[in-house]
């Protein structure tokens, strides 16, 4: 099989970036710069990306959020399931109210059901401690980690050979991708 190739041109450093690290900056800088306290004599050492448009929120925090959000829909799926074997009234109940009520947001969700019923503050609150125990204990943080990771590196690689295939005119049969 052929190896595609890429030449890599040496680009020269842009000028904003100062031409040796100071001090502070081990690496790159980051940009744009680390705010600092004046007034402390605490240094920051900030070399992660900036990453605008979440507001007072990291996306970490972001992030968070949303998995909060897919934990109460794991955590419906599973009291759903465990209902549907053994109690099929208060299956029937929970299947209704998913069908009226969204599950985008988590805490909404939970709040009308709890309002709903006594039957149905019973299911929210069953529904509630699953989430935290799966949360806490089931779920594999690991894993996640080395899938999201796996993701991006597939998919950038992906899309760059998608780009020299189309941008060079290499033919699939000569890079010994083709359906021979």
């Amino acid at each position: 099989m052929e190896s595609l190739a890429v030449s890599v041109l040496p680009v020269p450093k842009p000028s904003f970036f100062h031409s040796k690290p100071t001090r502070r900056e081990k690496g790159f800088p980051s940009w744009p710069p680390c705010k600092q306290r004046r007034s402390s004599s605490h240094v920051s050492n900030c070399h992660k990306m900036y990453v605008p448009g979440f507001g007072e929120a990291s996306s970490e925090a972001k992030a968070a959020k949303n998995l909060h959000h897919f934990f109460n829909y794991v955590a419906v799926k599973i009291v759903s399931a465990q209902l549907e074997s053994y109690n099929p009234e208060a299956y029937k109940d929970l299947m209704e109210f998913v069908e009226t009520h969204s599950l985008n947001d988590g805490d909404e969700f939970c709040a009308s059901l709890m309002r709903e019923s006594s039957s149905h503050k019973a299911l929210a609150l069953r529904i509630l401690t699953v989430r935290s125990a799966y949360c806490k204990h089931d779920f594999e943080w690991d894993n996640l980690k080395r899938l999201a990771f796996k993701m991006v590196d597939e998919s950038n690689t992906k899309l760059m050979r998608e780009y020299v295939l189309e941008t060079s005119h290499i033919t699939e049969k000569e890079t010994g991708k083709g359906s021979d």
